[in-house]
């Protein structure tokens, strides 16, 4: 259990970006984040995320006490696809670092940091979408996550492209949209749309940024963009509801992702849950809490998931 004055160093090491925190107990000690990584599952993952963690570490402001560290929590993408390279990435960090190192997923690790450690679902809404569950006896159910091509339904990308859809669609003769005058800041026509997204370095993350100029024009009463939000809320609560199984104590979910800061989207999406029996909690917290209370705690609903060095951890 983590002692009030225990200085603890936290890692989100995401495919878009990477973030760490030096804490003491509440308190934040500083912060410091830059560009993320493909996944530890990959080909010299475990070292990638280490040296990629290290040099986030770099960049935190000086004077802050690095060498009181007594733990070190990591959230880290690709977790789920290896335990063998998680658990290398753990063994790194506790011995560059001297102290006990626990690793886990992204997506764990924002359960986990939502509902401190408490059963329940977590819908994580972003430019790709996941719902996890983990029960009282600490059985992970998870739903869709599965990437741009099988899954991801009502994230952020399937807005945005729908919306591009939408807007090609209206250029087709289809119903019109205010949304073709919002792709006027991407391309000058319509017809270079296609060409446009195959130029970008990642498509799924371009197509994700059209996502806010489609709930913006939805909420002004665009029908056709009012439609696609719909639908993105309809596949998001299957997407709880898989994940939630049948009606019980732990048929809740709490919400995160950038989608979801959308008050507009929250709302609807609120409403389509409640509908569905699906109770709507505040998150309290988020993946690096998460990842946090994974490093200072041990005995958590979710340990079987957490990849810890297994040398420095106290009695």
């Amino acid at each position: 259990m983590e002692a009030p004055n225990d200085v603890v160093l936290v890692a989100d090491v995401g495919k878009s970006r990477c973030r760490v925190e030096l804490r003491r107990g509440t308190e934040l000690l500083g912060a410091a984040d830059q560009h993320g990584f493909p996944g530890v599952h990959v080909e010299n993952g475990p070292t990638l995320a280490f040296e990629l963690l290290l040099e986030t570490v770099a960049l935190l402001p000086s004077g802050l006490p690095l060498g009181a560290i007594t733990s070190v929590g990591a959230a880290v993408a690709g977790v789920a696809a290896s335990d063998t390279k998680a658990k290398e990435l753990a063994t790194l960090l506790s011995q560059r670092l001297s102290v006990p190192a626990a690793v886990l997923s992204d997506a764990t690790a924002a359960q986990l940091g939502a509902l401190q450690g408490a059963p329940g679902t977590t819908l994580i809404v972003g430019t790709g979408a996941v719902a996890f569950r983990f029960d009282e006896s600490g059985v992970l159910q998870r739903a869709d996550g599965w990437g741009p091509y099988l899954g991801d339904h009502g994230s952020g990308r399937w807005i945005g492209q729908r919306g591009l859809q939408a807007v090609l669609e209206a250029h087709d003769g289809g119903p019109s949209t205010s949304l073709s005058a919002a792709a006027g800041a991407v391309v000058e026509s319509p017809e270079l749309l296609p060409g446009w997204l195959a130029e970008q370095e990642n498509p799924y993350r371009a197509m994700a940024r059209f996502a806010p100029l489609v709930l913006q024009a939805a909420e002004a009463g665009d029908a056709v963009a009012h439609d696609i939000v719909g639908e993105a809320c309809r596949l998001l609560t299957r997407t709880v509801e898989l994940a939630s199984g049948e009606k019980g104590s732990s048929r809740r979910v709490a919400l995160l992702g950038g989608v979801v800061g959308s008050d507009f989207f929250a709302e609807l999406l609120r409403k389509s849950l409640t509908s569905a029996g699906i109770e709507v909690v505040a998150p309290l917290g988020d993946g690096l809490d998460g990842a946090a209370l994974a490093a200072t705690r041990r005995g958590l609903i979710q340990e079987r998931y957490i990849h810890r060095d297994g040398t420095n951890w106290p009695d």
